[in-house]
C-alpha cells in the first residue's frame, strides 16, 4: 500500500479554512474532506462511486454454541443478499451504492479454534491474496466492505485480543443477540480458545489462528483497494478487527481508512482506539453486513464537495473574521 502524500497538506487546510464558515464550524466533516483530499491528492476531490463488497463464510467455532442463530442462517442470509432483501440491499439502493457478493471458496469453513487453528498458512494467503484482487479491483472511488458470518463476533474477539493484548471480558459481546446465560458461556469458550495460543501474534498467525475467512478476505481486500487509490470505508466491529489485522501488515492503509460507525458490539470501541479512530455515527447498530458503512456513505460524498465545491470568503465576497 502506498503511503499517502502529504505535500497538499498545508494546502489543504489553507482550502478548508478559507470557506464561508469559522474555522472548524464543519467539525468531523472538514477532517474527512481533508483525508479524502489526500488520498486522492487533489484540493478539488471527487467521491462518485462507493462499491459495498459482502464477503460470507461459515466458522467451526459455531459448534460450540457462540451464537444465538444457527449456522444455517449464514448461507440462508446469503441467499437473501443475492434476492435484495437485506438491510445491505435497502441501504445500498437507497443510497446509489453498487453490492456485490463475493464466491471465492477457501474450503467448508473455517476449523473449530477452541481446538486447533481455524485455517493453515496456505488458506490465510490464499484468502488474503483473494480479496486484494478483488479490492485492486473495485472500480469505484470509495470501497465499503461488510461481511455476514454466524460465529464471526467470536472469531473477531479473539483476533483483537492477540492483536492488542485487552482482556476478553472488554471485547466479548452478544453478537447477534446473546442472553446473558450464553454471553457468560461464549466468554468461558473463547478463554479457553485464547489459551491454546501464546499473546501477543501478529496479524497474519492471529487471522490464522483465529479468524475467518470472509475477515482474511475482507484484510486483503483493504489492502487491495488503497493499492488502487480508492477511500476505504469501514464498518463496524468484524470490519474494524479486519483493517486493524491489515494495518499491521500494510501501515500505510491507516491513512486511506475511514470509519463509518461506531458499533454497540461490546469490543468495537476497544479496536477503534488501537486504531486511533473516530467514527462518523454512534446508532446503536450491531448488525455487520456494512450497513454503518452504507449510511456514512453520504457524510464523505458531502466531506468531498464541501472542499470541492464550497465557496471560499473571496469568491463569494464574504467579510472573513476580523
Amino acid at each position: 500500500v502506498p503511503p499517502v502524500s502529504r505535500a497538499l497538506d498545508e494546502a489543504i487546510r489553507r482550502a478548508i479554512d478559507s470557506k464561508t464558515k469559522p474555522p472548524g464550524a464543519l467539525g468531523v466533516v472538514e477532517a474527512v474532506a481533508a483525508q479524502i483530499a489526500r488520498v486522492q491528492n487533489t484540493l478539488t476531490p471527487e467521491l462518485r462511486s462507493c462499491r459495498l463488497t459482502l464477503f460470507a463464510g461459515d466458522h467451526g467455532i459455531a459448534a460450540e454454541s457462540v451464537s444465538a442463530y444457527p449456522q444455517a442462517v449464514t448461507r440462508q442470509m446469503v441467499a437473501n443478499f443475492l434476492a435484495g432483501g437485506a438491510a445491505a440491499n435497502v441501504f445500498a439502493r437507497t443510497n446509489g451504492v453498487e453490492l456485490q457478493v463475493v464466491s471465492r471458496r477457501i474450503a467448508a469453513g473455517t476449523r473449530n479454534f477452541a481446538v486447533e487453528p481455524a485455517m493453515t498458512a496456505e488458506q490465510c494467503e490464499t484468502a488474503l491474496r483473494a480479496g486484494e484482487a478483488l479490492g485492486v479491483a473495485v472500480a469505484a472511488d470509495t470501497a465499503a466492505f461488510g461481511e455476514m458470518g454466524i460465529g464471526n463476533t467470536s472469531s473477531a474477539t479473539l483476533v483483537a485480543h492477540k492483536l492488542t493484548g485487552t482482556a476478553l471480558d472488554s471485547l466479548v459481546g452478544r453478537g447477534a443477540g446473546l442472553d446473558d446465560a450464553g454471553l457468560s458461556r461464549k466468554q468461558g469458550i473463547l478463554e479457553q480458545a485464547a489459551r491454546r495460543t501464546a499473546a501477543p501474534l501478529d496479524a497474519r498467525d492471529a487471522l490464522r489462528e483465529y479468524g475467518g475467512f470472509e475477515m482474511v478476505m475482507m484484510a486483503g481486500a483493504m489492502m487491495g483497494a488503497a493499492r488502487a487509490g480508492a477511500v476505504v470505508l469501514v464498518d463496524g466491529f468484524i470490519a474494524s478487527v479486519a483493517a486493524l489485522a491489515a494495518t499491521e501488515m500494510a501501515p500505510p492503509l491507516r491513512d486511506y481508512l475511514v470509519f463509518g460507525h461506531r458499533s454497540a458490539e461490546h469490543g468495537h470501541g476497544v479496536v477503534l482506539a488501537a486504531l486511533d479512530a473516530r467514527p462518523l455515527l454512534e446508532l446503536d447498530m450491531r448488525l455487520g453486513e456494512g450497513t454503518g458503512a452504507l449510511l456514512a456513505w453520504p457524510v464523505l460524498k458531502c466531506a468531498a464537495a464541501m472542499l470541492s465545491e464550497m465557496a471560499s470568503f473571496e469568491s463569494a465576497g464574504v467579510s472573513g473574521p476580523v
